[in-house]
């Protein structure tokens, strides 16, 4: 069974992949990509434990202040006290170390971290998939403990909602830009800072995919901020063509190549990537 669980996702549904990893209580790593993405999610005796997405994983200390644990003064001390070269652990030790959240603030974080990425992939409506069998992150690595079913229940409901959101919203391919009466009355304006993150995206020119890829928040969130922002009346479709680019050219080719590097390199973070860390 090991050498036949790959496949296409339109043949092959992403719920009952993860149904017969669960069923039979498999370990190992599921890696699944698209033409934009590669995720892989880690199993151990048929529960999930991990999930990574070089493009999808949020920032734990993103996560972390949005959850309201930490301010931005302390991110940004975590940050600059791991950029220093001699420093190898990453951020959330970091911010445990320091003691501005607890060890359960990091546990809960990496869950909802998790759950989100696993959440994302439910929607896939395209793409391949691949088990390695007994292919499992560092002992490293903070893991959690999900149930399948679980996941698939929640995932699905988000789906609906989604789908509604997405009526609100013009087609993904299509650019976003700010409405006149956005440009003639900022100050005016009362919006969280996440919002006003994802408006500074809002260019014209970028397509709503692209804004998804772009936002430092997760796929959901950002599809229901945009939802907001439009039915207020702060931004709307833009006639201009979307720009393209080569979305190809940034993306691991391989999902074995990715499994490899991670694998071999997860310990050994260049330091541009500490600072952009998206895990823990």
């Amino acid at each position: 069974m090991d050498q036949a669980l790959q496949g296409k996702i339109e043949k092959f549904t992403l719920p009952e992949i993860f149904q017969l990893i669960a069923n039979s209580k498999k370990t190992g790593t599921l890696g699944i990509q698209n033409s934009n993405d590669i995720i892989m999610v880690y199993f151990k005796n048929g529960r999930i434990t991990y999930a990574y997405g070089p493009r999808q994983t949020s920032h734990i200390g993103q996560l972390l202040s949005d959850n309201g644990k930490i301010s931005a003064g302390q991110l940004e001390d975590a940050i600059a006290y791991q950029s220093n070269a001699e420093v190898t652990k990453r951020l959330g030790q970091i911010l445990v170390q320091k003691k501005y959240v607890t060890q359960d603030d990091l546990d809960e974080a990496i869950k909802q971290q998790v759950e989100e990425l696993v959440y994302s992939l439910l929607s896939w409506g395209d793409g391949s998939f691949k088990f390695y069998d007994n292919q499992y992150p560092t002992n490293e690595e903070i893991t959690v403990n999900l149930s399948v079913e679980n996941v698939i229940l929640e995932g699905l409901r988000r789906i609906d909602e989604i789908n509604h959101l997405k009526e609100t919203l013009p087609d993904f391919d299509k650019p976003l830009k700010m409405s006149e009466a956005t440009c003639g009355r900022g100050k005016d304006i009362s919006l969280s800072p996440e919002e006003w993150n994802l408006l500074a995206l809002v260019n014209g020119r970028t397509s709503i995919n692209d804004l998804l890829e772009q936002s430092d928040y997760p796929r959901v969130k950002t599809i229901e901020r945009l939802a907001s922002l439009k039915l207020a009346g702060l931004i709307t479709e833009s006639e201009k063509p979307a720009e393209t680019g080569d979305h190809l050219a940034v993306m691991v080719n391989r999902v074995s190549g990715l499994l490899e590097d991670y694998l071999t390199h997860r310990t050994g973070k260049s330091k541009k990537e500490k600072v952009g860390e998206g895990n823990n």
